[in-house]
């Protein structure tokens, strides 16, 4: 398991891009209406427009490992919660569960 994201939701995508290229003078890998990402290292920053179950301001650590399938299947035993089940997203397996302060997740493979 590794960090892969910081995902920070935002209401106005374009005034988040531009402030973090511009102001900040992070390099924007690629950009779109509902996610755009920042090449950051090993670590990507991105931004995900905000809905009703996420505000804008609000942050959610995506991690990845090299086998989803076996980290859920072994999920009891490494003591996670999982809330929402492996599933294809765009090519990619990702599900969620929640951290020991009961925060959601996201986790890719």
């Amino acid at each position: 398991m590794r960090l892969a994201y910081a995902i920070k939701f935002v209401a106005d995508m374009d005034k988040a891009v531009a402030f973090h290229r511009d102001t900040l003078g992070l390099p924007l890998a690629f950009a779109s209406p509902f996610w755009s990402e920042y090449a950051t290292g090993d670590t990507k920053l991105a931004l995900h427009i905000a809905d009703a179950d996420h505000p804008p301001g609000m942050t959610r650590l995506g991690y990845a490992t090299d086998d989803l399938g076996d980290v859920y299947a072994r999920r009891d035993a490494l003591g996670l919660t999982f809330v929402d089940l492996p599933r294809d997203q765009h090519g990619t397996m990702i599900a969620s569960f929640c951290d020991s302060e009961s925060v959601e997740c996201s986790v890719s493979g």
